[in-house]
């Protein structure tokens, strides 16, 4: 399975890795997140699937938003962004299997919201770090934002240091404050490895998709209802340009 140029998926084992290619940014514009939810639906429709693993080519996992789209597009089309991230999460949560963030490079704002809305984060620890910017670059975090960060950065210090000091977390010292699940040494593909591990693991456990996806939103409802159905009482986020 092959989304556009933008990313592309394959199977290893029970598990489906999803990666985005190429050596950028990997910035989270329309196009690119057109392609994730694309590649996401493939995952979930494809026989015998029992875990995701997301990952990516380069030294960015994400830098976020695509701001320099934001810069060019109409105003009204502003929105589409934030909201199609917001589906994203969504699409994740609701996924009927085990999820795994292979975090292979740098992962900042959105890029780093991608990362946490996963199961597990497996992240390089020779490279990289978790990075939410919005404080730096004058953003106003949105709800839903705030709500996935409040729900997997288990640690009101952990979080205060993400949002309001806008710290970047290397491999390391995300493991030591039990913000990422392992640090592994070597390159992407060493990363991509051990988090194909992970999952694989998982997989093996034979566990009945739905009641893992209905049991996600159920230890994370206040982050589900605010990303479900495109989160209709929510305000989607505008970057300042």
């Amino acid at each position: 399975m092959d989304t556009a140029s933008l990313c592309a998926v394959e199977k290893r084992g029970r598990v489906h890795v999803i990666t985005l290619t190429g050596a950028g940014e990997h910035r989270l514009g329309p196009p690119l997140l057109s392609a994730l939810r694309s590649a996401v639906a493939a995952v979930r429709a494809a026989p015998g699937a029992g875990a995701l693993v997301v990952a990516a080519e380069g030294k960015y996992f994400s830098n976020g938003f695509d701001l320099a789209w934001a810069r060019t597009a109409p105003l009204e089309l502003h929105a589409s962004m934030g909201g199609a991230f917001r589906d994203l999460v969504a699409d994740l949560l609701a996924l009927p299997m085990p999820t795994v963030a292979a975090v292979t490079g740098h992962a900042a704002a959105a890029g780093c919201a991608l990362a946490l809305a996963h199961d597990a984060v497996v992240m390089r620890a020779s490279r990289g770090f978790l990075y939410m910017s919005e404080v730096d670059a004058g953003i106003k975090i949105v709800d839903y934002f705030a709500e996935l960060i409040r729900q997997k950065v288990p640690d009101a210090v952990n979080r205060r240091d993400l949002l309001l000091r806008g710290d970047k977390m290397a491999a390391a010292e995300a493991l030591r404050r039990g913000v990422v699940d392992a640090a592994v040494d070597g390159g992407v593909d060493d990363v991509v490895a051990a988090a194909v591990q992970a999952a694989e693991a998982l997989a093996a456990r034979g566990w009945d998709g739905e009641i893992v996806a209905e049991n996600r939103k159920a230890i994370w409802p206040a982050l589900w209802t605010k990303v479900k159905d495109g989160g209709a009482d929510d305000e989607p986020p505008r970057p300042r340009l």
